[in-house]
Parts: C-alpha cells; sequence; structure tokens
C-alpha cells in the first residue's frame, strides 16, 4: 500500500493548515497540519510529511462545533459516538472556516444528499491472493464488554436504525442468507430487550454490512457470505461476514469508529492490509448473555503461516505457535483475524487445516497443539464423540496475545445429529433449544462442531472459561 501522505491527499482537498490537536490517552496538544478531503479529515507533523499522523472520520451523524467552555481560545470539536475530538486554530477566523467546511461534509453524508464517491485510508488495490470461502465459521477472540466501548445510540439522522425500530417479526427461514441472520438474531432470549446493548451493538454492526445492491457494482463476481456460531448452551454468540475487499472496507473502518476502536487498531489493520492485499475482508461480532461484547476483523486468505504472524503481537505464544508448526510441516493459514477492543492485550485468531488426509494423522497434530501450547487434555467423553465422528477435514483455531495463548480450539466437519446430542449432553446444554435455534437458522445441522478451551483469565466474568462445545452454521453466500 502507498503511503498516505499530504501530497497524495492535498490535490482536490477541501481545506488544509495548521491546527493544535488534544492527544488521546495522554492529554497534550501537538500542532499538526490537516488535510480535509473526501470524507476523512487527515493530520500530518508537518506540510511535507511522507506518512499520515493519524486520520478523523466524518460520519453521518458527526458533530462539529464551536467549545466555548474550553480554557484554549478558538477550540472547537469533531464528535462520533463516544469519540470527541478538540482542535484548536490560531484565530476565530480560522476556526469558523474549518468548522463550516467539516459540516459541509457531514450535511452531504445526510440522506437525501447527493451521492459521493466513498474514501477509506485502506489504499491497497487487489492482487493475485487467492481468496476462499469463510469455511470453517470462525470461532473469535474472546474479551470482555469493556474492551469496546458499549455504544451509544447516534443522533435522530443516525444511519442505523435503533434496536425498536428494527426489530420486525422473523422472515421466513432459508428465504436468504441476510434474513437467516435476523431469524438467528429474533431466536436469542437475551436479544429481545429493546433496551439491551448487546441488542444495540448488534444491530448496528448488522447495518455496516454492505448492501446486496453494491456486489454488482465490486466487478469481483464474488458474493457476501454470512455464518454464525453459538455455544451448545447458546449464552455466547459469534457472528461473522465478509465479502470484496471494495465494498467492504468503508464500511467496516466506519464501524469500528463508531463503536470506539483505537485509532492504533485501525492503522493496524491498514498495515495488515497493506501487507496481505485481500480480495475478500470482513468483520465480526461476539457476545454473551452476561453481557459481554467483542469485535474485529479478519481475512479469508490463504497465505503463509510467516506473513500471518505479521498480524499478531510478539511473544512466547507466537514463538511456540511456528513451533508446532514447525513440526507438523503447517506453513499456510486460510484465515487470519484480529480483536479491535479498546484495550490490550490484543488478540489474533489463525485458522489451519490439519496436516494429512487420514483422521487419525490429522487428530494427533491437533492434539499435540492443545499439548505444546499448555491447554488440559479433552473430557474422556468428549474424546470418545471425537473419535466416534471419525472424519477427515479438520482445522484448528489458535487465538494468541501478548500475554500468552487465550483459546484453542479443534473443528470437526458436519457432525452427525447422533454427535450434536452428544456433544449437548456433554455441555449440560438443552438440544431442544439449539433445535429451536437451527429451525430459525433453516439449516440441516452445523457445519462445524468445535471442542475448544478458553485460557483462564481471558473469560473477563462474562465468557465461560475452561471447555466447551461450540457450533457452526454456514448461512451460505448472498450474489449479485
Amino acid at each position: 500500500m502507498s503511503k498516505i501522505s499530504v501530497a497524495s491527499v492535498s490535490q482536490g482537498a477541501m481545506k488544509e493548515g495548521f491546527l493544535t490537536k488534544c492527544g488521546g490517552g495522554i492529554k497534550t496538544w501537538h500542532k499538526r497540519w490537516f488535510v480535509l478531503k473526501g470524507d476523512y479529515l487527515y493530520y500530518f507533523k508537518s506540510p511535507k510529511d511522507d506518512d499520515v499522523t493519524g486520520t478523523i472520520p466524518i460520519l453521518e451523524w458527526s458533530h462539529c462545533q464551536e467549545e466555548t467552555n474550553q480554557k484554549r481560545k478558538f477550540c472547537f470539536s469533531i464528535s462520533s459516538s463516544k469519540r470527541t475530538y478538540y482542535i484548536v486554530a490560531d484565530s476565530a477566523e480560522i476556526m469558523r472556516g474549518w468548522i463550516e467546511a467539516i459540516n459541509k461534509v457531514i450535511e452531504r453524508k445526510k440522506p437525501g444528499a447527493a451521492p459521493k464517491p466513498a474514501t477509506v485510508p485502506y489504499v491497497a488495490q487487489p492482487t493475485a491472493v487467492r481468496s476462499d470461502p469463510i469455511a470453517p465459521a470462525t470461532p473469535n477472540p474472546t474479551t470482555t464488554d469493556s474492551y469496546l466501548p458499549v455504544p451509544v445510540k447516534p443522533p435522530s439522522n443516525q444511519q442505523y436504525p435503533s434496536p425498536a425500530q428494527a426489530k420486525t417479526p422473523a422472515p421466513l427461514s432459508g428465504s436468504n442468507p441476510r434474513a437467516q441472520l435476523q431469524a438467528a438474531k429474533n431466536a436469542i432470549p437475551f436479544l429481545q430487550d429493546d433496551d439491551s446493548k448487546v441488542l444495540e451493538f448488534w444491530q448496528i454492526w448488522f447495518d455496516s454490512i454492505a448492501p446486496r445492491e453494491d456486489l454488482a457494482a465490486s466487478n469481483t463476481g464474488m458474493g457476501i457470505d454470512f455464518t454464525v456460531s453459538t455455544s451448545a448452551n447458546m449464552q455466547k454468540l459469534t457472528w461473522r461476514t465478509g465479502g470484496p475487499q471494495n465494498i467492504f472496507i468503508q464500511r467496516m473502518v466506519d464501524f469500528f469508529w463508531n463503536v470506539g476502536a483505537p485509532e492504533s487498531e485501525i492503522d493496524r489493520l491498514n498495515d495488515v492490509g497493506a501487507l496481505i492485499n485481500p480480495f475478500k475482508i470482513g468483520s465480526w461480532i461476539d457476545m454473551s448473555a452476561k453481557g459481554g461484547m467483542d469485535g474485529g476483523w479478519f481475512f479469508p486468505v490463504e497465505i503463509s503461516l510467516k506473513l500471518a504472524i505479521e498480524a499478531a503481537d510478539p511473544g512466547d505464544a507466537v514463538r511456540r505457535v511456528a513451533e508446532w508448526a514447525d513440526k507438523h510441516q503447517v506453513d499456510k493459514v486460510y484465515s487470519i483475524g484480529r480483536d479491535m477492543g479498546a484495550a490490550p492485550p490484543r488478540q489474533t485468531e489463525f485458522r489451519v487445516r490439519l496436516p494429512g488426509s487420514d483422521f487419525d494423522f490429522q487428530l494427533q497434530a491437533g492434539l499435540d497443539a492443545f499439548e505444546m501450547f499448555g491447554f488440559p487434555p479433552f473430557p474422556d467423553e468428549a474424546m470418545r464423540t471425537l473419535r466416534s465422528q471419525n472424519k477427515e477435514g479438520l482445522t484448528l483455531s489458535i487465538i494468541t496475545s501478548s500475554e500468552g495463548f487465550v483459546r484453542l480450539g479443534l473443528l470437526t466437519p458436519k457432525p452427525s445429529t447422533d454427535t450434536v446430542l452428544r456433544l449437548c449432553a456433554i455441555a449440560k446444554a438443552d438440544n431442544d433449544e439449539l433445535a429451536a435455534f437451527e429451525g430459525n437458522l433453516g439449516t440441516d445441522g452445523p457445519a462445524f462442531a468445535e471442542y475448544q478451551f478458553l485460557k483462564e483469565g481471558f473469560g473477563y466474568g462474562v465468557y465461560q472459561e475452561g471447555f466447551d462445545i461450540v457450533f457452526h452454521y454456514a448461512l451460505g453466500e448472498e450474489l449479485p
């Protein structure tokens, strides 16, 4: 990806000049060169800087106004969701000029305004990287609801409807993947409260998914994938969608800004995107009945493990992943993803296909990962159930952080009805509730069953730690 420099954004810019910006975590003031172009306010350390210091998205529900209660003169703010930027100009005239220019961008984005091309910091162009379908559906990094700030309702001109407005009778199952996703949401008891922050988070994410009509304009021939996974007791769910990079990236970045993802992690997304440059990208969210919420991105592409590790934070966990992979001659991942939480430790997920075409050979490689990474063995009944399935096509989900391993999961394809019943019994879950959920989804059973273990300390009081069973459902592909 070409770096975003002053020269690259100055041409055709609406406005540019020096302003003084208040820092984020450490409240210090720094003079920066600002450039307003498209949907972003870029800022640099100097007028000739070759690398952008940061960006401020100008969203439909953003507010830009003078701040008369600040100690500094000629101060104005740009607010969106829970993030507010304070900026100081050198004079009242300069301040008013910036406020007017930024508000013109906001007005242009409101419903009924003339359409305009979307612009995002991520400017990489697709290269010949093979993109795989999202299979299996990802089990995602598990973090607390304090990681991503709980989203607040946007003002009345919001792009996203409130949960009360969005709640409609469940569509007929199987009508299309998007409708199936809605039907699944309507089947979850803890997502039925209109005042639920978890429901609001789900709705904001759902409405950030690129619309189907954008697929034809993408000229890629690819569709939009939808998947959902649930723990056997239905206390934790993960929602996942992916599609062509050129129609997903703008909405993804806006979603992350809206729910309070840190600027550094949005920059990380751009950096990894430039390195891998995938045709297809996606976003995910997970949630629990206890109020857990998290979200992040993923690239469903087959790349070298060495390249994928660039997305992760260094540490002992990543080193041991490389050792295990070298031992079992695993040199590729088919999906790489990362959470966008507001506080460390960051979590990165690698998806790998276990080597060989024989079930026992693949299983041994997977069990060796559990041992090498310091996870306990499966419960006896779970191991007997796993061996009775005896189907090759096993995959491994590995989640690492700078503080060590977070979670490890072994996924087995297309579990039989008998296997599902046995796994529900192991998890002490009501299989009738799961059957009703599947009925709303319109599926004939899980695409994968996952035997997973979440390390102690990473449940944060809202997710179940230790051994668990998770079922993954592929809802299909929405085509142009």
